[in-house]
């Protein structure tokens, strides 16, 4: 029986529990029913769906997991046991069978949206996280605009040595090295004018006429 044969058929035994379908998956076909997978058909096997609940009613009819090996050798065994012997010949065979898979199936998604819940709230928590980031990141960066001029200032202040540094400092001339001051030109004295010369003249004219007259008297 070819691939697509047994998948055909097993639709067909499948098909009291619901819509079904099938879809291509790995190397061979997944199978649906109402939208949950619930079986696979690989290796011309058919492998239903197993949980901890039902498992142990799979090996007791002598049924193996579906097992592969990766590149680096290693065999992994995924939840999916071969169908047993008689539950192929019928759908009556393979209810039971396909029930516990669908219960199975139903289960594994159950757990998918509780899974979702709990990781959403850290995702939220994140986004909000980086949000506030955000935010506190933008008045940082217009607070650093305007700090430099105020420390600036603030350093001066608390330390004055800084401002000696930043400004050339000037020192004091001493009274040595300041230019010597020019004396003050002496008052001009006053020249003296016609009059100030004849006075002394005017005055001894006088005289030579008084000493004149005591020659005479005396003569």
């Amino acid at each position: 029986m070819q691939d697509r044969g047994l998948v055909d058929h097993c639709l067909e035994l499948l098909a009291p529990l619901g819509r079904t379908r099938a879809g291509r998956m790995f190397s061979g076909y997944g199978l649906y029913v109402d939208d949950l997978c619930i079986a696979l058909v690989l290796r011309d096997t058919l492998y239903l769906k197993v949980d901890d609940a039902h498992r142990a009613a799979f090996e007791a009819a002598g049924s193996r997991p579906f097992t592969y090996e990766d590149k680096q050798g290693g065999t992994h065994v995924i939840s999916y046991y071969a169908a047993p012997g008689e539950a192929m010949e019928s759908p009556a065979e393979m209810r039971p069978w396909a029930r516990r898979a669908l219960e199975a199936a139903v289960a594994a998604r159950a757990k998918a949206p509780a899974r979702r819940k709990q990781a959403t709230p850290a995702g939220k928590a994140s986004a909000a996280g980086k949000k506030a980031a955000a935010k506190t990141k933008a008045p940082a960066a217009a607070t650093t605009m305007t700090v430099p001029a105020k420390s600036t200032r603030g350093e001066a202040a608390a330390k004055p040595g800084a401002a000696k540094k930043s400004a050339p400092a000037v020192t004091p001339k001493r009274a040595a090295d300041a230019p010597a001051k020019q004396p003050a030109p002496a008052a001009k004295k006053p020249a003296a004018g016609p009059a100030a010369k004849s006075a002394p003249r005017r005055a001894t004219a006088p005289a030579k006429k008084a000493a004149a007259k005591s020659r005479a008297v005396r003569a």
